[in-house]
């Protein structure tokens, strides 16, 4: 049987941060007491009119305008028809046909749409733990019903469950530097649900899909589709056939479980809204929206691979705007470094030494752009070996101040006189001959009991790259 590939979309729903909801003028909360934030619009009571907010146009105006989507001219709401207890009008106003936005693009990943609508309501499940009046019973909180959301659709570009999970981290990042939602997904300010199908690898035609519904973390959101390739892989290969619907994963004990049949659009009978007239926004907004926009992660990451960087440190970097203003600030203070040398002391020692100080960023903590600039300084000019550096690092880390200044009170300086060095390393040599004969015998990890004793006996001051160079000429090597 020829090799099967994954084929993965992904639909991301992102509650905006708007004061109130998405038709009625009800406040948005998170944790009150249930059903404290509702009126007869949200609640559906007969003869309520509902009206457009406003500021979720606009805010789904900058999310079309980072995804690089066209914005319609002309976009309505329609009617998605079922029934559910979370749902008191028996649908759910959203758009369908016509979206406010259409194609458009994230790093390698294209988006197909991205369209508003409202949140249903919260359900609560109460179980043995929960009885009400002697029964087990499901609750509702219509706080969050008609909650602003704008729902943004993937094209199926996503080829494995990793990626799946890195490319839902971009967008949550995008979004959220955007300040149009804090995409709080233990909240649920973000909910990702994946479509994931099978097919032979280097065809065309598409799989059948299942839909992982509501993963709460890019932990799960990986271990999910992991979890539902490895059973439509199995279930071909024994001679099976995938069935088209929409599946719950469980991530304490990795199981799937199916919900129901996978819906189709005509399945939800879409008409029209009546009671909502067209968005029709003006060039205005939409330039409005493309001037609001900071540089995003995306853009910065290209920029960063362009000045050097790795892209997977550009990543780290991009990924907070605090941090990437703190490596520009050290790159800008630091002297005759590159700056990867720089990304990779802020992703790498920095962040190692804030986390063994009981974590922090980098723009948190006491140490200043100007002090990591002049410590990496002095590392690349060989005052100090990198080994000390980390120590000047860690001084930095608990009491702030001067990089100098603490390299000169610790003593942590290297001697000028390479002589006094080439002695330290040729008697280090002697006084392991067993160790030089496995270095020349080719045993590349045997050099490190001789650059230890070098260390010891310079008091770690010694640079490492000089201490293997002069072992190795000494050795002939």
């Amino acid at each position: 049987m020829a090799e099967l590939e994954a084929v993965i979309g992904l639909e991301i729903h992102v509650q905006l941060a708007t004061k109130t909801k998405m038709f009625c003028g009800c406040e948005l909360s998170f944790g009150d007491e249930p059903n404290v934030h509702t009126c007869p619009v949200c609640l559906a009571h007969p003869g309520v009119l509902p009206v457009v907010n406003e500021q979720a146009i606009l805010y789904a105006l900058q999310i079309a305008a980072a995804l690089g989507c066209e914005v319609a001219p002309r976009s309505i709401f329609h009617r998605k028809n079922y029934f559910y207890p979370d749902s008191p009008k028996a649908y759910q106003i959203s758009q369908y046909d016509t979206p406010i936005a259409g194609a458009g693009r994230l790093g390698d990943v294209r988006i197909h749409r991205a369209h508003l609508e409202e949140d249903a309501a919260k359900m609560i499940h109460a179980g043995e733990s929960g009885r009400i009046h002697g029964s087990s019973a499901s609750l509702v909180d219509f706080n969050r019903g008609g909650t602003p959301l704008v729902e943004i659709v993937t094209e199926p570009d996503l080829r494995g469950a990793a990626e799946a999970a890195e490319w839902a981290r971009l967008l949550r990042e995008t979004v959220r530097q955007l300040g149009v939602s804090d995409v709080n997904m233990e909240e649920g300010s973000l909910r990702v649900d994946a479509n994931v199908s099978v097919r032979p690898a280097g065809t065309e035609t598409l799989g059948t899909k299942t839909e992982l519904k509501n993963m709460n973390s890019f932990r799960f959101l990986q271990r999910g589709v992991e979890a539902e390739l490895e059973r439509q892989r199995r279930l071909i290969e024994s001679g099976g056939e995938v069935e088209q619907e929409t599946l719950h994963f469980d991530p304490q004990s990795g199981s799937l479980t199916s919900l129901r049949s996978k819906e189709e659009a005509h399945d939800y009978r879409y008409f029209p809204e009546p009671d909502l007239v067209a968005i029709a926004p003006t060039e205005e907004m939409a330039r409005t929206a493309r001037e609001s926009l900071p540089e995003l992660p995306a853009a910065r990451i290209e920029r960063y691979v362009g000045e050097g960087l790795a892209r997977d440190v550009a990543a780290v970097l991009a990924a907070d705007p605090e941090t990437a203003a703190y490596f520009e600030q050290v790159s800008t203070d630091v002297s005759g470094v590159e700056p990867k040398v720089v990304a990779n002391w802020v992703t790498g020692e920095l962040a190692a030494a804030l986390r063994a100080a009981g974590g922090g960023t980098a723009a948190e903590s006491k140490v200043t752009p100007a002090a990591l600039a002049e410590l990496i300084t002095l590392v690349a000019r060989k005052t100090i070996s990198h080994g000390s550096g980390k120590t000047v690092l860690a001084a930095l880390v608990e009491e702030g101040g001067d990089a100098q200044v603490i390299v000169e009170r610790e003593g942590l300086a290297m001697g000028d006189d390479d002589g006094d060095l080439e002695s330290i390393v040729a008697a280090a040599i002697a006084a392991d001959p067993a160790a030089a004969e496995q270095i020349k015998a080719g045993n590349g990890k045997a050099i490190g009991s001789i650059v230890g004793a070098v260390m010891r006996e310079t008091s770690g001051r010694a640079d490492g790259g000089d201490v293997n160079r002069l072992i190795r000429a000494q050795l002939g090597l």
